[in-house]
């Protein structure tokens, strides 16, 4: 259930992250702010991805890192309540289960350009692994509320501790990029066929950078007091698909690729990896998203902020809050607005206050 909020948030800026990024040399005078938030919901369970339609309906998933999923993707309705989306059965998921059939751990959507919506379920609920059959990607027509397509992923693209985590669609070619953040690859679709190819899973720009992320203060580290070891997460795809970004959770280095080569089934896995760039660091990012006004906007989870960064520039941080606890997610909305979820991964089972959907508003 979701209470219903609507309010501007008070945005803080400050140019220099709260704690100091351990890549900052400098440090820059304070700016005005480019965003306002106004949170648009919360929720007493965890979501991550988000995704708004062209008529305006907000789309969530709650991926099944614990008991307390009912569902796997739900819609945001105006009195702030959140109903299944595409009916309980699909939603629902036990062992016994035939994985093909249901959500297993639902873990981002995206709507595309030509308005279609695509799930990413990565099934590997809790994440203990990969459940075979389960993982998939599934295209949703949103006008008649149905699935039109599912492409299943198997051995050798996944392997078992895989975490199929987000995605970007070239709908003029007709291709999905997703990242593996559990072991740590691109994977390449064609969404004409159904064929898939695992790439750069040997490269290091798909892989942890082994550093200890800062989140409200504290390391965020295992139960265990382990560190975590995400690798490739964001993405994010140029209007034209011409180049994919992408960035592993746990690394504060960005990447990117043109697509040619990655849709180029002739190229070596060495000559592939030649073609990778290293962008700069940006700073710790779960969410990566190219908005409409040409930059890379990066969910940065050490700062409770957002940054944007402008391809050959320089990342500038475009609002700072203490409601953003861990931003994960990116969406646009038909207007263009920039909408980021927050998942407070960094407080565990035990988060406090309501997981959250913000919309940016752009200030004058």
């Amino acid at each position: 259930m979701i209470q219903p909020v609507v309010r501007l948030l008070a945005a803080l800026f400050l140019a220099v992250p709260l704690w100091g990024c351990a890549t900052a040399k400098t440090v820059q005078p304070v700016q005005p702010p480019s965003f306002a938030l106004m949170e648009v919901a919360g929720s007493s369970r965890q979501w991550t991805g988000i995704a708004v339609a062209r008529d305006g309906r907000i789309l969530v998933n709650y991926p099944r890192w614990s008991d307390n999923v009912p569902f796997s993707i739900g819609v945001l309705r105006p009195n702030g309540m959140v109903s299944p989306y595409l009916g309980p059965e699909l939603n629902r998921w036990e062992p016994g289960l035939n994985p093909a059939d249901h959500l297993v751990c639902v873990q981002s959507l995206v709507v595309d350009d030509e308005g279609f919506l695509w799930i990413v379920d990565a099934a590997s609920p809790k994440f203990q692994g990969v459940v075979p059959g389960g993982p998939k990607l599934i295209k949703v027509d949103l006008a008649a509320n149905r699935i039109v397509q599912t492409i299943r992923y198997a051995e050798p693209v996944i392997e078992a501790n895989s975490y199929l985590n987000d995605v970007r669609v070239d709908t003029r070619r007709r291709v999905a990029y997703l990242t593996d953040s559990g072991s740590g690859a691109l994977i390449v679709t064609d969404l004409a066929t159904g064929a898939s190819r695992r790439l750069l899973a040997s490269d290091p720009s798909t892989h942890s950078e082994g550093v200890t992320l800062t989140v409200e203060g504290r390391p965020w580290l295992r139960p265990d007091g382990s560190t975590p070891k995400v690798h490739a997460d964001g993405i994010a795809l140029d209007p034209a698909g011409d180049y994919l970004y992408y960035q592993a959770l746990t690394g504060r280095t960005l990447y990117r690729i043109e697509t040619r080569w990655l849709r180029d089934p002739k190229i070596s896995e060495q000559e592939l990896a030649g073609k990778v760039e290293r962008m700069g660091q940006t700073g710790a990012a779960d969410g990566l998203l190219y908005g409409p006004d040409g930059r890379i906007y990066l969910s940065a989870l050490e700062e409770n902020a957002i940054k944007a960064l402008t391809p050959g520039g320089a990342p500038v941080t475009v609002v700072q809050s203490p409601e953003l606890d861990w931003p994960d997610s990116f969406a646009l909305g038909p207007d263009g607005a920039v909408y980021v979820t927050t998942s407070r991964i960094n407080r565990g089972s035990n988060p406090g206050a309501p997981y959250g959907i913000f919309k940016l508003i752009r200030l004058p």
